[in-house]
This record gives C-alpha cells, sequence and structure tokens, in this order.
C-alpha cells in the first residue's frame, strides 16, 4: 500500500543501546521525516516548520514540533496512516521528570485522543507494568507474545542455529550436551527477549 502511494508508514526503533533512538526528541523528528518524505502535502508542511526556524538556523521546540506531527496526521488525503513504535520498554525510564518513556506515552495517549479515523498506532514493548497501565486502557486490539509457545521456540531455533553454525570455531568444541544445555537456559531464560 505505501509503495503504490494508497498509505504512509513511519516506524521507529528505540535501542537501549543507541543513545539516539531513546527519547522523545528522536522519536517525533524521525516520523516527521519519514512521513515528509511518501508525501507531498506532509513535506510542505515540514518545509514550513524548517522555513520559520530560519532554514535550519534555529532548532523547532517540542511544542512545534508536536504540532508539526499533528498537522502531518490530520492531512485529509483519506489515505491510512501507520505509526510503528517497536520496543518501547527500552526507551530510558529511570532520568528526567517525565521520563522519555513517559513523554513518549503522553504523546501516543495525545495521537489517540485526536480520534484521526485514518490514524494507526501499533506500539511493542514486553509488558512493563508502567507501559501497559497506559496503552491498555488506549487500545482496541491487543496482542500478547509473552510466554506463547511459539516465541519460546523460535528463540531455540534461534539459539540452536548459533549453537551448531560452524561460523563460531568455539560453538565447535563443544559437547552436545552442553550446547542443548545452553539452547535450554536460555530461551527458559529469556523473558521473551
Amino acid at each position: 500500500m505505501c509503495n503504490a502511494g494508497q498509505a504512509s508508514m513511519a516506524y521507529f526503533y528505540f535501542d537501549f543501546r543507541d543513545i539516539n533512538k531513546q527519547h522523545w526528541r528522536d522519536l517525533v523528528p524521525s516520523l516527521l521525516t519519514q512521513l515528509s518524505a511518501q508525501s507531498s502535502p506532509c513535506c510542505n508542511i515540514l518545509s514550513r516548520l524548517y522555513s520559520g526556524h530560519g532554514k535550519g538556523a534555529h532548532q523547532p521546540n517540542d511544542d512545534a514540533l508536536k504540532r508539526c506531527l499533528i498537522e502531518m496526521l490530520t492531512v485529509r488525503d483519506g489515505h491510512p496512516i501507520y505509526l510503528i513504535m517497536d520496543a518501547l520498554d527500552e526507551c530510558s525510564n529511570v532520568s528526567g521528570i517525565p521520563t522519555p518513556r513517559k513523554r513518549v506515552l503522553q504523546l501516543v495517549e495525545e495521537l489517540v485522543d485526536l480520534h484521526i479515523p485514518n490514524l494507526h498506532i501499533c506500539v511493542t514493548s514486553r509488558p512493563e507494568v508502567d507501559i501497559r497501565d497506559v496503552l491498555e486502557p488506549l487500545t482496541s486490539r491487543r496482542v500478547s507474545l509473552h510466554d506463547q509457545s511459539g516465541q519460546k521456540k523460535d528463540i531455540e531455533d534461534y539459539v540452536r542455529s548459533v549453537d551448531y553454525s560452524d561460523s563460531e570455531p568455539i560453538m565447535r568444541r563443544w559437547r552436545k550436551e552442553d550446547k542443548e544445555l545452553v539452547i535450554e537456559k536460555l530461551a527458559e531464560r529469556a523473558d521473551g527477549m
């Protein structure tokens, strides 16, 4: 649908290993850039934001970025817009008032409260309490993969493929019993990851 110009999609992966992928200020500009690349009206909206801030001489504040995003999401071309926020649990929840994770959750709440008919939001995360508390009341569909047997099997299959691969010379020296123990323990303690 996106390739045919019948929908827009913006995807952001929160990554605890990358400091540039953990905050509201990383998420929103990424969404703006992706949406503007897929739609002339969205590109025009972003261009106005850029021009309004000295053509890059001044950074827009958070409110200006949020208004720009909302304006893009409410462009009335009728096409569906999909926002995917992957691994929200990897967004920091330890420093700041509000924490970076809380700011992202507030944004999701605000976007849902706008009731934009063609907007579809997908947020993936481990089932952490603070995230569940905010997202569960907002969602019309919830899919939990946590503790699913298929997920555990996928983890086992992946670990087995590494355990028995020839790409790691040290693994060739391990006994079969040790390899199977590693597979069992990692799959058991992976906690869905």
